[in-house]
């Protein structure tokens, strides 16, 4: 299966929503998304995860990569998913310590404006 990407922006926030699997073959295009946002000026990015079926270590590479880029200009980035077969990922490799996860759009972007 392929990868949608759809980025838009909420309230002054880069948000990327993702659709499909994300890996070794896909995760290049969201790399790419990922440093055009940034190139664009967007710092605060929320990628949403809600419809991926399938994310592997490519993916998670990509995600590390963004949040280094975004860090580096005092960002963050920050995730929607509630699918337990990829929060079951990121609690394995320990990155659910490293990015702030999130139910819905609406709450990680309140939280980035810290409200």
């Amino acid at each position: 299966m392929d990868l949608k990407i759809e980025s838009k922006e909420v309230e002054g926030v880069g948000v990327i929503v993702l659709e499909g699997e994300v890996d070794v073959y896909t995760a290049p295009k969201l790399k790419s998304r990922l440093i055009d946002i940034v190139d664009e000026g967007k710092f605060n990015i929320i990628i949403d995860l809600q419809k991926v079926e399938f994310m592997d270590s490519s993916g998670l590479g990509v995600l590390v990569g963004g949040l280094k880029r975004v860090k580096s200009h005092q960002g963050s980035i920050l995730l929607v998913c509630t699918q337990e077969n990829i929060l079951k990922i990121f609690r394995i490799t320990g990155l659910v310590k490293v990015f702030p996860i999130f139910s819905s759009e609406e709450e990680a972007i309140k939280s980035i404006q810290g409200s």
